[in-house]
């Protein structure tokens, strides 16, 4: 399989596997953070981040037992979204490791995924999937950190 790779500061790696269409981030970071659950909070978040030219890969929130409101980022540049978030005088938390893969959409895709870290009987933690509507689907996934280094391996090859 011809893989090509990069990395971003926080350790993001992008492989691109042409031959199946796809796209495979292995570990690589989410960075979370909670705000109050008001109307135009993540909209003063994302609005920032979008003037500073910062592209996320993913985004998803959820609401806290707290009354707050939790945002998962994985930024293309994490350093980036470092600065902007002292700016807005925002806590991030540690980088997180996930993994963010996309492809051609097709009928079993989230299945397929799933199954081939069963067989290795890798357990997912939480994953969220979509489909964009023009023919490709993205998926973010977590599995245990003790589980990571296999992980990688099983969703490349």
């Amino acid at each position: 399989m011809n893989l090509l790779q990069r990395e971003n500061p926080l350790g993001w790696c992008h492989y691109s596997t042409a031959r199946l269409g796809c796209h495979s981030h292995p570990p690589g970071c989410k960075i979370c953070l909670e705000v109050p659950d008001t109307p135009g909070e993540g909209a003063r978040i994302l609005t920032a981040l979008q003037q500073e030219g910062i592209n996320l890969l993913a985004c998803c929130g959820f609401p806290l037992p707290s009354g707050k409101v939790q945002i998962d980022l994985v930024p293309e540049k994490g350093e980036a979204l470092r600065k902007v978030a002292r700016k807005l005088d925002v806590q991030l938390s540690d980088p997180k490791k996930a993994f963010l893969i996309q492809g051609r959409d097709r009928i079993g895709a989230v299945a397929e995924t799933f199954t081939k870290l069963a067989k290795e009987n890798i357990n997912l933690v939480a994953a969220q999937a979509l489909s964009s509507g023009s023919g490709h689907w993205a998926m973010i996934l977590w599995v245990k950190p003790a589980d990571y280094q296999q992980a990688s391996k099983v969703l490349r090859g």
